[in-house]
């Protein structure tokens, strides 16, 4: 599959603009990490940008990601993916193993987390996003309710690096998409 083939499926099953943001969020920052760790980068970005679109046609815990990973395996994607997409859901009882798998753990939720502090801002532009400033509004626990905290230091902790510069590091990512994120 290759990135035009992957935004197609996106776009496919998933309709919702947030969501193919998300999508593209999670893209920059897989393809952020892939340069810093010398990764295959057009593979780590189409696992980025596929990771969740089954999630508007499937949105229980009980499909979501298995049903888009039996999909994906049907159109002969590598396994690393679909254990990278299957462990970036902490119920899915796969754990993340490869580097690829730890780092879509690690930029899943900041995404959003990030996409969150960025609305509020009087600017609403990532460029002016201090990284500080996201770690403040980690804290407070009824901003972006849904957004899952724990997998944010979970994946800082799987990737070896402090929460701060994790977070700086995805910042910079989505900085350099932030014309196609809206940010």
């Amino acid at each position: 599959m290759n990135r035009d083939e992957a935004w197609t499926l996106l776009c496919e099953w998933t309709p919702s603009d947030a969501l193919r943001k998300h999508a593209l969020a999670v893209e920059a920052a897989m393809r952020f990490y892939a340069r810093k760790f010398a990764e295959p980068e057009d593979e780590w970005g189409i696992v980025g940008l596929v990771h969740d679109f089954d999630y508007e046609r499937y949105p229980t815990a009980e499909d979501h990601p298995f049903r888009g990973v039996d999909h994906l395996r049907s159109l002969g994607v590598p396994e690393s993916w679909a254990e990278a997409i299957l462990s970036h859901a902490s119920y899915s009882g796969v754990e993340p193993t490869t580097l690829m798998a730890k780092t879509l753990v690690a930029c899943d939720e900041l995404t959003g987390l990030i996409t969150a502090a960025t609305y509020v801002l009087p600017s609403r532009r990532v460029a002016d996003l201090k990284p500080s400033s996201v770690r403040k509004r980690m804290k407070e626990t009824g901003f972006a309710r849904k957004v899952n905290r724990e997998d944010i230091v979970r994946g800082a902790g799987l990737l070896g690096i402090s929460l701060e510069e994790h977070i700086a590091n995805v910042v910079l990512a989505m900085c350099a998409e932030a014309d196609a994120l809206g940010l």
